[in-house]
């Protein structure tokens, strides 16, 4: 496992229009470990054109292409796995389907779903939100205190979630988190999503080199 932290990019909630290009510079202007499709309520042969849109470009430049909520669909896509919340289907199925591959599953602010989930043989478990955010409601609050215990107790990756950016990410970087996923902070920085890029790695590097 890489001991730095990396970059998780979840797409905006709706895909503008030449999106593909704005995908393509935040992925050449640094480290992108992951990037997941994530649209919600959309119906399934959107979300399909979406993939074939989007997964050469991620998979060109050796980021993971994960897909949000729909294990089955990922599989049939050719996608490097899915990210399932808690009521996004039969985890252990999902599991199974997507032997090889990547599985995320969201834990909250869960210890008990965190162990479940590693129990499983989830690659990674997510916690969040750890900070205030527009993407989606926020029902669970996760604190540094979480990732620190699970980093220290448990070789699963951590994803920190949630209202994340260049500004406020230092804390969980040095609380042991893996990866932190992003949205705003990438693409509405004001100056483009490439420097949104840039600007989340600068801080990951200098909260490790702070730690």
């Amino acid at each position: 496992m890489d001991d730095r932290c990396r970059l998780y990019l979840i797409t905006p909630p709706v895909l503008p229009a030449g999106f593909e290009d704005h995908l393509a510079m935040a992925l050449d202007a640094g480290d992108v470990a992951s990037l997941q499709l994530r649209l919600k309520d959309a119906p399934d042969d959107e979300i399909r054109r979406a993939i074939e849109r989007l997964l050469p470009i991620a998979q060109a430049r050796d980021v993971a292409f994960v897909l949000n909520d729909n294990a089955k669909l990922a599989a049939e896509t050719g996608c490097d796995g899915a990210h399932l919340g808690q009521t996004d289907g039969d985890h252990p199925a999902a599991r199974k389907l997507l032997a090889g591959k990547i599985l995320g599953i969201t834990c909250h602010a869960s210890r008990h779903l965190a162990m479940e989930a590693g129990e499983l043989g989830a690659d990674y478990v997510a916690f969040g939100a750890f900070f205030p955010t527009i993407t989606k409601e926020t029902v669970h609050t996760a604190d540094t205190e979480l990732l620190d215990w699970w980093s220290e107790m448990f070789e699963v990756p951590s994803v920190a979630i949630g209202g994340i950016t260049a500004v406020n990410c230092g804390p969980l970087v040095r609380a042991g988190a893996d990866f932190l996923a992003v949205v705003g902070a990438v693409w509405s920085h004001p100056e483009g999503p490439a420097a949104g890029v840039r600007a989340m790695n600068t801080a990951i590097g200098e909260a490790l080199r702070g730690a």
